[in-house]
């Protein structure tokens, strides 16, 4: 089933459809001349890197590989994919805003792209998959990307972001995979960012302050990944539950608060992670009918006995790590001193 894929299988496949999209069945028609001129212009704004050097004014720009230009049948540059280009130590081209057609742009481990998203950015109304990975981009989440209401994937990762994260975003109505993990982003959470069916919110490893949207709890959210902040409060009520469709929920190392003990998990649910928190009470029962990949609850305040039978066998002692007084297996038998 697709949703027992895991997050990384998942955003490679909407990758893959994306580009498989607007691949032409030949490159034998010649690129637009003003989109071979804008990307002679992004060459020469990275500095020339010498994984580019193919890219000549003389030559046909849907044939340029490697990296990749993709090409509409009428020859307009419809996909540009940039990676571990060498030696670049430049901002972000604004060129590449003079793309109109542009519906995928990737730029991926390039570490010396600096600066901030450039404003040109936002002439890009046909974009569908924004994906920055890997850089050393900084500056704020751009607030005119909610101007592109043709946006479906936002991806700016693993880079050097700052400040909060634009409430406009939630306008953007075909918004289903939002990812701006591993930066330095404050504030809270807007509700309301993703729309449509298979949601993925991935803001892992930022600064994130305050409590949890209430509709993160909705039935079409798949993955949702919010470790390593600063959050708060009691989610349980409306991010849980047996008919939630959630396969991957990562809400560990912050400071979440509630009682487990009659917590109702989802059966679609496949990877859990509430480590380094503060939950107290005991484990859930409900985790006996969930068959879960990885498991983990340590670093809490649980107590009581682990609940025994059909799925929990699957987890080792390390799940259960560094909490007030659990006992039974695979800790050590419950002792009539068990206890609060």
């Amino acid at each position: 089933m697709v949703a027992d894929l895991p997050f990384s299988s998942w955003h490679a496949l909407l990758r893959l459809v994306l580009f498989t999209a607007v691949v032409p069945a030949a490159s034998a028609m010649d690129c637009d001349s003003d989109d071979r001129a804008a990307l002679l212009r992004v060459k020469s704004q990275l500095g020339d890197p010498v994984q580019l050097s193919s890219w000549l004014p003389s030559t046909n720009c849907c044939s340029w590989e490697p990296p990749a230009v993709f090409c509409s049948a009428a020859g307009r540059v419809t996909g540009l994919a940039l990676s571990s280009l060498d030696g670049v130590r430049a901002p972000v081209p604004p060129a590449l805003g003079e793309l109109p057609e542009l519906v995928i742009l990737q730029v991926q481990s390039v570490r010396g792209l600096s600066g901030p998203i450039p404003p040109s950015l936002a002439n890009l109304t046909r974009l569908e998959d924004l994906n920055i990975a890997g850089t050393s981009i900084s500056g704020p989440v751009p607030g005119f990307l909610a101007g592109i209401t043709t946006l479906r994937t936002i991806v700016i990762a693993d880079g050097k972001l700052a400040g909060s994260i634009p409430a406009s975003l939630s306008s953007l109505p075909e918004l289903r995979y939002l990812d701006l993990s591993g930066n330095m982003l404050t504030g809270a959470i807007p509700p309301g960012l993703l729309h449509g069916s298979f949601r993925f919110l991935i803001l892992a490893n930022n600064r994130i302050t305050g409590e949890i949207p209430a509709d993160l709890g909705d039935a079409d959210v798949d993955t949702l990944d919010l470790s390593r902040n600063r959050l708060a409060g009691d989610p349980s009520a409306f991010l849980f539950g047996i008919a939630k469709g959630a396969a991957k929920i990562d809400l560990s190392w912050n400071a979440l608060e509630f009682d487990m003990t009659d917590v109702r998990f989802p059966h679609h649910l496949r990877f859990l992670d509430l480590s380094h928190n503060r939950i107290n009470g005991s484990v859930a029962k409900s985790l006996r009918d969930v068959r879960l990949d990885h498991l983990d609850v340590s670093y809490n305040g649980l107590c009581g006995e682990i609940p025994a039978g059909r799925f929990m066998e699957l987890h080792g002692a390390e799940c259960y790590d560094q909490n007030r007084c659990l006992c039974g297996t695979p800790l050590p038998p419950c002792t009539a001193d068990t206890g609060p």
